[in-house]
């Protein structure tokens, strides 16, 4: 009789054990931090001028907005679909009289989301992060994340 109260104490204090321990673990909070992606702040002429570098990389870049396109989509080597895409040029900042797009930048967004900024006009400054998903062509190739527009030149009205 008492092996067989032991074996029933012993029991209950496993199934005790195991309920608390799934009880505490299932509460526990998640760390959220822990799949926070670190975007390092790059110049859009340093990256062109070494593609290479930053294959694979997470990148912050700030530039002057040139317009949308469609330069670079359904390319089979880096391929994105002109049904799912929109590409977007920024202007070169190493010539100042004039609007030149840095085009061996192939800056893919996702269309739901460009259509959010269709207002956008040539020199309204943005930022945004990627990740550089190919180098094809000796081009950087770079899958959007995050898009900010940070200011907007002041709209003529007729």
């Amino acid at each position: 009789m008492k092996n067989k109260f032991n074996i029933f104490i012993i029991t209950l204090v496993a199934i005790f054990s195991i309920g608390v321990g799934t009880q505490s673990f299932s509460q526990a909070p998640v760390n959220q931090a822990v799949n926070q992606t670190v975007y390092t702040t790059v110049n859009a002429l340093d990256i062109v001028s070494n593609p290479s570098k930053y294959l694979n990389k997470h990148i912050k870049i700030k530039g002057s907005f040139d317009k949308f396109s469609t330069l670079g989509l359904d390319y089979a080597p880096a391929m994105r679909s002109s049904e799912k895409y929109i590409t977007f040029l920024i202007q070169r900042d190493d010539v100042k009289d004039y609007d030149i797009p840095l085009s061996e930048l192939k800056i893919f967004m996702n269309r739901t989301e460009a259509e959010k900024h269709i207002n956008l006009s040539p020199g309204d400054e943005i930022e945004f992060c990627g990740k550089v998903f190919s180098n094809a062509l000796g081009d950087v190739w770079i899958d959007v994340e995050k898009f900010t527009v940070i200011s907007q030149k002041n709209k003529e009205t007729k």
